[in-house]
């Protein structure tokens, strides 16, 4: 079965404009969000805290479980459903340290409010504040470790412009990916940086093979101009593209729709990821090999137009 032609012309080069407005908006959108929002919205194992995982024997809502908690006197309380399930329930407490007294302070007010055997504590996680922050900071510099180590990768296995190209693209997916958190209210947490990573990894395979066969293209049809090469290359990638994202976002799609509320944000994460990640390999990695060739084209030109007249 042949999905894509073998001689299919598509003009991505030609819609590059168009993608860096679009990409453009999108980026703005998901900063104003967070500028709005006072920054991301970090988890528990961001800023510390205690989170219970409780389960009622009927359907309640978030606003009865406040007021139940209403005596404890404990600050900020943030609860929210987990997953479909109207009976279960995540309940956050920013509190430095109190520990399983804490939490037994939670269940019996719980207790007291729907009654006896109404409540099922499943899960208690606690993290301190200082903890919470030194993994924010590892977590930040993991990102920026790989960011670094790519770059130094691709200008020894390439060029420093295939380089540029790629650590703009792989900003691009992190940038759209955390304002698509920002914009629905999801919270980043451990699980969500290492969704991060695995973006980065995911997108930066694509965004080599299309810049290989840019490579080998280059060197055999160089009289036909870089713009030409490129776009041929990104078709003649195509059908490896669409297989590899289609097949790789049916599973990720059946994680975030089925997998449940544990790794729902994960899943959304990869989602948004890939689908970002294909398409800044086509409409930003490679056009930005374009904008680097039509510069130094444009500064040689300039230099012996300078030159000529001088003589």
């Amino acid at each position: 079965m042949q999905i894509i032609k073998h001689d299919i012309n598509i003009d991505f080069v030609g819609k590059r404009k168009l993608a860096l407005i679009l990409s453009g908006v999108v980026i703005l959108i998901g900063l104003a969000s967070l500028v709005m929002k006072g920054g991301p919205n970090y988890g528990i194992d961001f800023v510390g805290g205690t989170l219970v995982q409780v389960k009622f024997a009927e359907a309640t809502d978030a606003a009865k479980i406040k007021d139940g908690l209403a005596s404890l006197s404990l600050g900020s309380v943030v609860v929210q459903r987990f997953g479909d399930d109207p009976s279960e329930f995540l309940i956050r407490v920013q509190q430095e340290a109190e520990g399983q007294q804490l939490s037994k302070q939670i269940s019996e007010s719980l207790v007291m409010a729907y009654g006896e055997g109404q409540v099922d504590m499943r899960r208690v996680e606690m993290v301190g504040p200082q903890v919470g922050k030194d993994l924010r900071q590892k977590g930040l510099l993991s990102i920026l470790y790989a960011m670094i180590g790519i770059l130094i990768y691709i200008t020894w296995r390439f060029e420093l412009r295939f380089a540029v190209g790629a650590i703009v693209a792989l900003l691009h997916d992190v940038l759209i990916t955390l304002g698509a958190f920002s914009l629905t209210g999801r919270e980043i947490d451990l699980p969500i940086i290492a969704a991060f990573l695995a973006i980065i990894g995911y997108s930066l395979n694509d965004t080599i093979i299309v810049y290989d066969r840019i490579r080998e293209n280059y060197g055999k049809h160089q009289k036909k101009g870089f713009s030409t090469v490129v776009n041929h290359s990104i078709n003649e990638t195509l059908s490896r593209t669409i297989l590899t994202s289609g097949t790789t976002l049916l599973v990720v799609a059946a994680l975030f729709i089925f997998g449940g509320g544990v790794i729902h944000n994960f899943a959304f994460a990869l989602l948004v990821g890939i689908l970002v990640g294909t398409y800044s390999s086509i409409f930003v990695a490679s056009p930005i090999l374009i904008l680097w060739d039509d510069f130094r084209s444009g500064g040689s030109t300039k230099k012996a137009a300078v030159e000529g007249s001088a003589s």
